[in-house]
């Protein structure tokens, strides 16, 4: 490891720790040269698959866009973040687990709808409504019909 102060190739470890959460090391070092100190920390470094979109171009997975999605059909919903939160992990070790290099929108857009389902009715509702493009009033009405018939069913599980 470099210094970040001399640029020294050798360094020193005084102490190492593992997170409170247990993701990542810490680790304070000190450089043989200048002396100063200093603190790394190691993490694992997981790689998203890369996004394949309907066009066929190629996109790197973002977080961020993917909360937004679901924040514009929860809008002024009674979901928590910590709901929300939940479920945007749920979709990336879904992904991660999937163990492919590439997944397409589609395949996203139904791990989202799951998600919505579970979460909040309406919001599913709202996404399912954009996602699936509804041409008329019929399909809108299937889906929420759909939704119905899973409420009256509580011994299905998910």
């Amino acid at each position: 490891m470099k210094c970040p102060f001399c640029q020294h190739e050798e360094t020193q470890v005084l102490d190492t720790r593992v997170s409170e959460e247990g993701d990542s090391i810490r680790r304070r070092r000190r450089c043989a040269s200048c002396e100063k100190r200093f603190t790394t920390y190691e993490r694992i470094e997981l790689a998203m698959p890369v996004i394949v979109k309907k066009n066929g171009s190629r996109a790197e997975f973002d977080s961020a866009k993917l909360r937004s999605s679901l924040m514009l059909a929860l809008r002024k919903r009674p979901v928590s973040a910590e709901a929300v939160d939940g479920a945007i992990h749920r979709i990336e070790e879904k992904l991660l687990a999937s163990g492919e290099r590439e997944v397409v929108s589609g395949q996203i857009g139904e791990l989202v709808m799951r998600e919505l389902k579970r979460l909040d009715k309406i919001a599913y509702i709202r996404f399912a409504s954009v996602y699936k493009s509804f041409e008329d009033v019929a399909e809108f009405q299937d889906a929420i019909a759909e939704v119905g018939r899973e409420r009256k069913s509580p011994s299905k599980t998910k």
